[in-house]
């Protein structure tokens, strides 16, 4: 009696382990993720477009900045941006953008500071009370992803 039921648990067991690994294969590998914090208040996003190591074609890049479907989060401007991102963008290198413009040079590290003041300043290129921001990753002449975020102006 006892063998039987062990028979149905592995046989079961083999099932669900296969239905897991069916449902597995049909998913998307996910994009490595990066993160903007204020203050106590962080979010976090996978990329609007990537490529796994390849290049972004000119039309996607200009495609991935249009997109309306972002995350969003206020900043006091007198509060610090903190920027953070997966070892896997960091490794080849990465640059802010403000409203499609490089806001800072390359960098390959994992985590970059601004004063939030400078988003909502007319001077490096902000409009209004909202600023897009994005994370490039890769080379300014071949980037391989867009992460973008909506800053809004909170004070």
């Amino acid at each position: 009696m006892q063998s039987v039921v062990r028979r149905r648990r592995a046989v079961a067991a083999a099932g669900a382990v296969s239905a897991g690994l069916l449902v597995l294969s049909a998913c998307d590998k996910p994009s490595p993720m990066s993160t903007i914090t204020v203050g106590s208040s962080s979010v976090s996003s996978e990329a609007t477009c990537y490529h796994e190591g390849d290049a972004l074609t000119a039309e996607e890049r200009s495609g991935c900045l249009k997109e309306e479907d972002i995350k969003s989060i206020s900043v006091d401007p007198d509060e610090t941006v903190r920027f953070g991102v997966d070892p896997k963008i960091a490794d080849k290198g990465w640059t802010i953008l403000m409203n499609g413009q490089p806001l800072t040079d390359s960098s390959t590290k994992t985590y970059r500071t601004i004063p939030g003041s400078v988003f909502f300043n007319a001077q490096y290129g902000a409009q209004g009370n909202s600023t897009l921001v994005s994370i490039m990753g890769g080379k300014q002449e071949a980037p391989t992803g867009l992460w973008s975020f909506r800053l809004k102006k909170d004070a």
